[in-house]
């Protein structure tokens, strides 16, 4: 399979006739392998527009609804940003295109493994992968300026909005009713904004869903 052939189309096809129009976004998803990021027997799936699974419950996002998180979040190139829900790495890889310098978290040893090999292999090196849990953040590397959740919430912890830097940027797909919703989070000095664009049905992120209420 011609996977370089199968990356330009997918930038051609997927993300230009869907309002993805940021020239560095466009460069970094057309730049990432994401074939890479999976095992021999999925990779000739890697560009069709799906949440693609990699083990353990996880799944890597769907192109376009990662291009368009990335779009809002504006990462410039002198940026810090952090990742949380590494998994195998490909959303750190582009990520890393665009910022200076990425903290990918993932709580899974095996997907943190995975993630460290792709990355070395493409010669990545502005992305550090540690462990950890991913609802606590990675407050020693606090703050961020950018911070990506990489896949759906039910909702966002204090504890990691907390880590933006001021100006600072979440993005992620955030559940409300059942239907997920590609939002950006801002913070200006102690306060938070939000707004959300785009339909999503992204997979929910282990640990980031509702806690069930009391039914009387």
């Amino acid at each position: 399979m011609d996977f370089v052939a199968a990356r330009r189309n997918m930038v051609a096809s997927q993300l230009r006739p869907n309002e993805v129009n940021d020239p560095a976004v466009i460069g970094a998803m057309g730049a990432v392998p994401r074939e890479k990021f999976l095992q021999p027997s999925q990779r000739q799936f890697a560009y069709v527009d799906e949440d693609l699974p990699v083990g353990h419950g996880r799944f890597i996002m769907e192109p376009l609804v990662l291009a368009r998180l990335l779009q809002m979040a504006e990462v410039q190139p002198t940026e810090a940003a952090l990742v949380i829900g590494a998994a195998g790495g490909y959303s750190a890889a582009v990520l890393a295109q665009l910022a200076s310098s990425v903290v990918g978290l993932e709580s899974d040893p095996a997907l943190s493994a995975a993630a460290t090999r792709a990355l070395a292999e493409l010669k990545i090196d502005n992305v550090a992968v540690i462990n950890g849990p991913l609802t606590a953040g990675c407050p020693g590397q606090a703050p961020f300026d950018v911070i990506f959740i990489n896949g759906a919430v039910d909702h966002v912890p204090d504890a990691i909005k907390r880590q933006l830097a001021d100006g600072g940027r979440l993005v992620t797909v955030v559940r409300q009713n059942g239907v997920g919703r590609c939002t950006l989070i801002t913070r200006t000095e102690d306060a938070f904004g939000a707004r959300s664009d785009y339909d999503a049905a992204t997979p929910v992120l282990p640990g980031f869903e509702a806690k069930a209420g009391f039914v009387f």
